[in-house]
């Protein structure tokens, strides 16, 4: 009855808070989407409506390279960030072992907090005899000390996203290339980087970020679900996953999307031009956010780094159901989550069990994210909501 009754009191309008998770679809984006759709021919064929499908599939190539600062043959489009980080990370390897090098002769050095679809492609790497080593990290830094002492001869690459998407923990890649490239190794050690939850608020231009290669995700940015690209200027020794044909560079067998891809290019264009204004914004509501949780929750931990991107905020709950309290606020109507959506829920937050070696912290952990057309005043309601929740919690739990 108690429940019953909690969820009375607080049915109301929907609020959406898992923009780490998925973004929701820009109007532009859509409508960039549906007009494509009409543009049914195969880009690779040689007759007129081929030929239309493949100038709208190179003009969303051409209008990201623009973005990101490289030529157009440096965009691969594929099927997702899981994707793209599989194409970087074993695509690297697998052209390496094309010229005669042995698994066991390569060293990869990854971040143990990255993404799901990361770490399963250096634990396939482990599995194939390729030496792995995780980078250390204090307090949400990597640390660059460590990092120097960790680089071998036979160092290849190095793996990790620019943003943690469970706690928008922001690392600093071009601090990282510059201990590589100061390492003076006998060859370029590449560095691969997922920056799949950057481009909301920062801009995503490779030399910028300083890696050679770039991971990015139409669904996080307000695009339609079911593509993705990967920055690779042609000069990264990459070799296909899958064979089967030519496209994409002979990297990417499979018929593209024109219409994904010309509606990632627009949703990517629209989150480029707000980016700096979101940012300002954002960050604000997250110090608001921050100060007003932790003047009403007891036992309330604020998980990431000194750094971290605005939109992201992850904190642990401790010694409540933070998976029931996710129920709780989504009859409520706010989408949080716990953790990504990725991982098991036997796991619990891999990211902060990393930062922090907390088990208790890393299993009572609540994401909450937001985009460009969440308002102050959504923040507002989920907070008081979320207060109401945990007391709820906290009243009825033995």
């Amino acid at each position: 009855m108690a429940r019953e009754a909690y969820n009375e009191r607080m049915k109301g309008t929907r609020t959406y808070l898992d923009w780490a998770a998925a973004a929701p679809v820009e109007k532009k984006t859509l409508d960039a989407y549906v007009r494509s759709l009409g543009v049914f021919g195969n880009p690779a064929s040689p007759h007129s409506e081929g030929r239309a499908a493949s100038d709208v599939l190179e003009d969303a190539r051409v209008r990201i390279a623009r973005l990101a600062g490289v030529k157009s043959d440096a965009v691969i489009f594929t099927g997702g960030a899981t994707e793209s980080n599989a194409l970087a990370i074993l695509g690297h390897i697998h052209a390496l072992t094309d010229t005669g090098r042995t698994p066991d002769s390569m060293h990869v050095l990854y971040l143990p907090s990255s993404h799901a679809s990361t770490r399963g492609c250096v634990e396939l790497l482990q599995k194939e005899g390729v030496q792995i080593e995780a980078l250390s990290i204090e307090g949400g830094i990597i640390d660059l000390k460590k990092l120097a002492s960790q680089i071998r001869p036979e160092t290849v690459l190095v793996v990790l996203e620019v943003v943690c998407g469970e706690t928008g923990t922001r690392f600093d890649t071009r601090a990282i290339r510059q201990v590589l490239d100061t390492a003076k190794p006998v060859s370029r050690i590449r560095m691969h980087a997922d920056a799949s939850q950057l481009p909301l608020v920062e801009s995503f231009e490779l030399t910028r970020i300083a890696s050679d290669t770039l991971t990015l995700d139409s669904q996080k940015v307000g695009g339609v679900r079911g593509i993705g690209v990967l920055l690779a200027p042609r000069q990264v020794p990459l070799g296909p996953l899958i064979l089967g044909g030519g496209q994409e560079r002979g990297l990417r067998p499979g018929t593209p999307s024109p219409s994904l891809a010309g509606a990632f290019a627009t949703a990517l264009e629209i989150v480029h031009d707000t980016h700096t204004v979101f940012s300002v914004q954002a960050k604000a509501m997250r110090i608001r956010l921050i100060e007003q949780m932790s003047a009403e929750i007891e036992q309330l931990e604020i998980n990431g780094g000194k750094n971290t991107a605005p939109h992201i905020l992850n904190v642990s709950l401790l010694g409540r159901d933070t998976d029931y309290l996710a129920v709780l606020l989504d009859e409520a109507g706010f989408a949080v989550s716990t953790r990504s959506a990725c991982v098991t829920d036997e796991e619990g937050s891999v990211s902060v069990r990393t930062f922090t070696n907390d088990i208790e912290r890393a299993s009572s952990t609540l994401r909450i994210s937001w985009g460009p057309s969440t308002k102050e005043r959504d923040l507002d309601r989920f907070k008081e909501a979320l207060i109401r929740a945990v007391r709820f919690l906290d009243r009825n739990t033995l």
